[in-house]
């Protein structure tokens, strides 16, 4: 009731909201403690009063209240309804948790903001104004408090001094946690009925002509307001603006209620069939006179205490909520307004994110925390929509950015070696031989947790290995592709010289050629290895983006070219489309150094139905050199098959594409030995 009066509806809308969600979300709910609807939220109640002004303000004057929410409800239902049909619940993984848990924040300030002046008496205070102006303004009103503000700010204290002392014996009697636990739940019955007993004793039986304080009053008996919405189309028109964020906080607050209960105790739930039966509910709710609704933390902790099994308790919930609207409505009737303002005041005073959280945000990601901050300012200084756009357009802007400038980094070879600790014995054999000696591969840059002061040494020189961060995309092409020309070309020389026949041919932007002395000490650039263990799929503009640079890099090694080696490309699109695009074998036009290239392949044992199969793993489609036959050539690149026992062995990956590389070891292995051959032979 208190959060129909926040929506800006009379009291006996929230138990109509409550009813529709206990009366079928155990049909489609996949959570055995959640409750739609039992209590409405004050989050979705604020954002509902806020549409109803807001279409009121914008040219729906001759609209009830009523018609709006419920107009509001119905177009919710239907959205999330059909978006649960379709198995789209995935989508909500889009939004991250900095924004709703700022925007959770920001509700709190501003559901209080808007409390603050009911609960100390005061009227004539505009509380759909932004929340910096409703307190301005009530703290310049607050010599017109009235006898309001005692029952409200008693209320308050009451609550938080049931919910500390009710703590505090939890710990104290460690046996008796779940009694003290429960007893803290009803913490919120008890002040109401309390309140409310001390409103029926002020104002006696009878007619309440003249209040002594400002008290709920008459409430319907029954359902008076069964029956099919009214549908216009003005409404619709006015409303569909408002729809995004109402419908993105309602699924945003009932999947994270679900998951957290579903944590809590042990069990998963399905976020499609969540947003479809948070859908029906929102359906049933304006026949029966409800509003929207969703998910309800406090009233989910309370059903979960009680030991429910199944989620058939939200049933016996919709019959207490009957027994309640046709036999105690006459004792709502004395319930103090100021006592419900301090109710939905302590109720969201749990909700804003401490400060030891904040320090922790600040630890995890510094940028995350300026979104966070700029969410709340945004709701305290404007409104709350605003503050969920511009929070997930900050946080996608920043996923972009981050993507954006995800560069790689060239990495160095080190020798490494397991050794036992400082004083273990390691005379047995069986130690010395778990001390294994290995390359690993650390960045040049040493911008990882890795120890700055290991020696690190090329592969071999004119052999460079680049490790991509993160995904390789449109959004990033560019820059890896900036960072390996600028690094090859100032750490390698020229095959051959320049042919410029003038000097003024030379690009404008040209700088020329370097120093003759210190051009002499660089190597050729004989091969780049690309680690892709971290790429997944790969673009048209990303593979344009390798086909420039592999001419680019062959124009500056002619008449060599550059071999392209691709280590850990798991994917087989990402692996057919670098494959379409020319690479994972030699590019050479030289056929003399084609048919001195001696590949070298993984291989593994398969069994023999395997190896009887005619595949593509047991074949080499480059053509022989000139003055050699094709069965020799063939022979001699063909991979070993072994037989024996049963079971022979073959290639893992298919041979006609020899640069595809299992890791990122035998990619290193394959360019340096490719690398020392042209050095030793002389070939090119």
């Amino acid at each position: 009731m208190a959060y129909a009066v926040l929506a800006g509806l009379t009291p006996e809308f929230g138990l109509y909201t409550s009813f529709t969600g206990a009366v079928l979300y155990w049909i489609f709910g996949t959570s055995k403690d959640i409750v739609i609807g039992q209590k409405t939220t004050a989050v979705g109640s604020l954002l509902v009063g806020q549409v109803i002004n807001r279409v009121k303000d914008s040219g729906g004057p001759g609209y009830k209240n009523e018609e709006i929410a419920h107009t509001l409800s119905l177009l919710c239902g239907i959205v999330l309804f059909f978006f649960g049909l379709l198995r789209l619940g995935w989508i909500i993984e889009f939004i991250p948790y900095i924004p709703i848990n700022a925007f959770v924040t920001a509700a709190s300030i501003t559901i209080m903001s808007t409390q603050l002046p009911t609960t100390l008496g005061i009227t004539g205070i505009n509380n759909q104004e932004p929340p910096y102006r409703v307190i301005i303004n009530t703290l310049k009103a607050l010599p017109k408090a009235k006898l309001d503000s005692a029952i409200g700010l008693s209320s308050i204290a009451l609550l938080f001094a049931i919910k500390g002392f009710c703590s505090h014996m939890e710990s104290r009697q460690p046996t008796h946690k779940r009694a003290w636990s429960f007893a803290s739940s009803l913490r919120l019955s008890f002040t109401m009925l309390l309140f409310t007993l001390i409103s029926r004793l002020v104002h006696g039986q009878g007619e309440i002509l003249e209040p002594k304080f400002r008290i709920v009053g008459n409430i319907e008996r029954g359902f008076q307001k069964v029956g099919v919405p009214r549908v216009d189309m003005q409404l619709l028109r006015l409303i569909l603006p408002e729809l995004p964020a109402v419908a993105i906080i309602l699924i945003i607050e009932h999947i994270a209620i679900a998951k957290a209960m579903g944590r809590l105790f042990n069990y998963s739930i399905n976020p499609s069939q969540e947003i479809a039966a948070l859908g029906g509910a929102n359906l049933l709710s304006p026949f029966v006179g409800g509003y929207v609704c969703t998910g309800s933390f406090g009233a989910s902790a309370v059903l979960s205490k009680a030991g429910v099994r199944t989620p058939l308790a939200g049933l016996f919930s919709a019959g207490m909520l009957i027994l309640a609207l046709y036999l105690l409505t006459g004792v709502f009737r004395y319930i103090p307004k100021a006592a419900l303002s301090g109710l939905i005041i302590h109720a969201v005073c749990s909700l804003i994110t401490p400060p030891k959280n904040l320090y922790k945000y600040w630890q995890f990601s510094p940028l995350e925390l300026l979104i966070w901050v700029a969410c709340v300012a945004m709701a305290i200084f404007q409104s709350l929509d605003h503050s969920i756009y511009l929070g997930v357009g900050l946080s996608l802007a920043l996923l972009l950015i981050r993507i954006a400038r995800s560069n790689g980094g060239f990495v160095g070879v080190a020798r490494s070696r397991r050794a036992p600790r400082e004083g273990e014995d390691i005379s047995s054999r069986l130690a010395n031989d778990l001390i294994t000696t290995k390359d690993v591969f650390l960045p040049f840059n040493r911008q990882d947790s890795s120890n700055p002061a290991v020696l690190l040494d090329t592969p071999y020189p004119g052999v460079f290995v680049y490790r991509l961060h993160d995904s390789y995309n449109y959004i990033n092409q560019a820059l890896h592709m900036d960072i390996l020309q600028s690094y090859l070309m100032e750490n390698t020389q020229r095959t051959s010289k320049e042919q410029l026949e003038h000097e003024s041919d030379r690009l404008w932007n040209d700088a020329g050629p370097r120093d003759k002395l210190l051009s002499e000490n660089l190597p050729y650039l004989r091969a780049l290895v690309l680690d892709f263990s971290a790429v997944n799929n790969i673009d048209v503009t990303s593979i344009q983006g390798l086909i420039d640079l592999r001419n680019v890099l062959d124009r500056y090694a002619a008449p060599d070219t550059v071999e392209w080696h691709f280590a850990n490309v798991r994917n087989r699109w990402t692996r057919k489309a670098l494959a379409s695009a020319g690479f994972g074998y030699p590019t050479s036009q030289n056929p003399e150094a084609v048919a001195k290239w001696k590949p070298i392949y993984s291989i593994a044992p398969v069994s023999d139905v395997a190896t009887s199969a005619p595949d593509r793993h047991s074949r080499l489609s480059f053509a022989p050199s000139s003055g050699e036959d094709s069965q020799s050539t063939a022979a001699s690149s063909r991979p070993p098959t072994v037989h024996g026992n049963g079971s022979g062995a073959a290639t893992i990956s298919a041979v006609d594409r020899p640069f595809f590389h299992l890791d990122l070891h035998d990619a290193v292995d394959a360019a340096v030995r490719d690398a020392r051959h042209k050095d030793v032979t002389g070939s090119i």
